[in-house]
């Protein structure tokens, strides 16, 4: 059955959570945010390519396309049972019947269940809605995160106000073994951070990370395919696990977490109200101290034993063991390539390779890399600058007349101009001292270098001579010396005396207008 092509990173991370992590097709595709059937599609059709794994990563984007998925093929038609969920929701409308809403099918789907299949198909479903699942809970599997409802709070030691932070707690499914601490907000790094810090405390990582669907965790919130935000992909990638959200608004999907959180409130909580903590690290300080004392406590049911005890015994063996880099919180921001080749990322201008201009990019950043991304490849990588309006340019970037331009200096023009001649050493020496900026003379000794290219160096010479003779400074000048031919003739050895005043009665002289001057004086 033809299926909708998917983006190039979602196929990768089906691939790699099928091929590497051995995960099942449901659990697969609620962590990709895609459906199960989405995830038979891709395997189905790597494998019948003979595809693995180790080809998978050598292969760009465009190339995987190809050799995977090929032309695009039209969407499937939509599946001929009836969406229960459908039903369910149109019958809370006022005077909607199951006979209306069977029309309705049989309108889009003639050859679909008649009435009472279609009626059956309906109830056999709300019967299973009304079943609660208990769950096994395997050793290792599964670490359940969420955020408390209630608040611990610091106290500003200036003013005395109460500010109220969040309490981020981890347990996992088989032990029960708890993790808790106080961050500042519920935003991506703090909430990336308090996972880092928890698997850390584990001393390890389970095969499955479960959060509510939280905006901080999960970009796209649905029931079915839920997306999860790209940073907290990128942490469960480093880490080599799976993010799997609960269902929206159905709290037995983590009760662990939900019970581990009740239990946190009542057993940290509630012995800090009567406490003052003017800083995080301290109130993170005390809370470690009766975490301890939480996971040591003997639990009711378990005969006796405590969380530590059974997170000894079950979990601890089952847990992976963490790499030796630790994650770097990385941020992911679409942007556009400017005319001049640059990026504006937290308002400072990176380069890329001019090629890109217009282009679309997506833009890693870290606390002190920038990696910029196209179509799923690097494309360059920046140290990250924090200076505001500030720009990091590469002449590597730029097109071969850019860079050309980039490389005159006036010390390099007139050596180039010292290679054709002493003439034009000195008049470009001369243009780039009669400007306010020596730039401004760049493009009149450019000039110069392209009249030698059409009328010789030795020609050229000589007009530059015969222009510093005349006092002219312009790339002008020199060109209308060549086009008329003066430069072939011979230059005067010394400066011509200046002419004779003439004496006649109708020339005044320059002293007529200051003083009257006698009747027998000369002119």
């Amino acid at each position: 059955m033809a299926t909708e092509r998917l983006p190039m990173r979602q196929i990768r991370e089906i691939l790699r959570l099928k091929w590497t992590l051995q995960r099942s097709h449901r659990e697969t595709a609620r962590s990709v945010g895609v459906s199960a059937g989405g995830v038979a599609s891709v395997v189905s059709r790597a494998t019948h390519k003979g595809l693995t794994w180790e080809a998978v990563t050598g292969l760009t984007d465009d190339q995987l396309e190809e050799t995977l998925w090929g032309p695009k093929l039209p969407l499937s038609a939509a599946r001929s049972l009836p969406d229960p969920v459908h039903i369910h929701t149109e019958l809370r409308g006022e005077s909607v019947t199951l006979e209306l809403l069977h029309l309705e099918y049989l309108a889009g789907h003639p050859d679909g269940l008649r009435y009472s299949a279609f009626c059956g198909h309906y109830r056999r479903w709300v019967a299973l809605q009304r079943c609660s699942m208990r769950q096994v809970h395997k050793a290792g599997e599964k670490l359940f995160v969420d955020y408390a409802g209630q608040h611990p709070h610091l106290v500003d030691p200036r003013t005395g106000e109460a500010i109220d932070v969040e309490l981020f707690v981890a347990v996992l499914g088989a032990s029960n073994y708890t993790y808790a601490e106080a961050t500042l907000t519920q935003r991506v790094p703090d909430f990336l951070a308090s996972h880092t810090r928890a698997i850390e405390y584990l001393g390890g990582l389970s095969k499955l990370v479960v959060p509510d669907q939280l905006r901080t965790g999960v970009s796209d919130p649905c029931r079915y395919e839920p997306g999860v935000q790209r940073s907290y992909a990128d942490w469960a990638r480093h880490y080599g696990t799976v993010i799997l959200p609960a269902r929206p608004a159905k709290p037995r999907d983590k009760a662990k977490v939900e019970a581990g959180v009740l239990v946190a409130e009542r057993w940290i909580l509630a012995r800090l109200r009567h406490e003052t903590f003017f800083t995080l690290a301290a109130l993170n300080e005390r809370i470690a101290e009766l975490l301890e004392d939480l996971n040591a406590r003997p639990m009711k049911g378990y005969g006796g034993q405590s969380r530590r005890t059974l997170f000894e015994r079950f979990d601890r063996p089952a847990l992976t063991p963490l790499p030796s880099d630790r994650y770097v919180y990385a941020e992911w921001l679409k942007a556009r390539v400017n005319i001049d080749y640059h990026v504006d990322v937290d308002h400072h201008l990176y380069s890329v390779p001019h090629p890109l201009v217009q282009s679309d990019v997506e833009v890693c950043l870290t606390a002190a890399l920038v990696e910029i991304f196209h179509h799923g490849q690097r494309v360059w990588l920046h140290v990250r600058s924090p200076q505001r309006g500030g720009y990091t340019p590469l002449p590597a970037h730029m097109p071969k007349a850019h860079r050309a331009h980039l490389e005159w200096s006036p010390t390099r023009l007139i050596h180039w101009a010292g290679t054709i001649g002493p003439g034009v050493a000195a008049l470009a020496t001369a243009i780039l001292e009669s400007r306010p900026h020596p730039e401004q003379g760049y493009r009149s000794c450019l000039g110069l270098m392209r009249l030698a290219k059409r009328y010789g160096p030795e020609r050229l010479d000589a007009a530059c001579a015969r222009a510093l003779a005349a006092g002219a400074r312009s790339y002008k000048h020199v060109d209308s010396i060549l086009k008329h031919g003066l430069d072939r003739l011979p230059l005067t050895e010394g400066a011509a005396p200046p002419p004779v005043p003439r004496c006649h009665e109708n020339i005044r002289g320059a002293a007529y207008y200051q003083a009257a001057l006698p009747e027998d004086a000369p002119c």
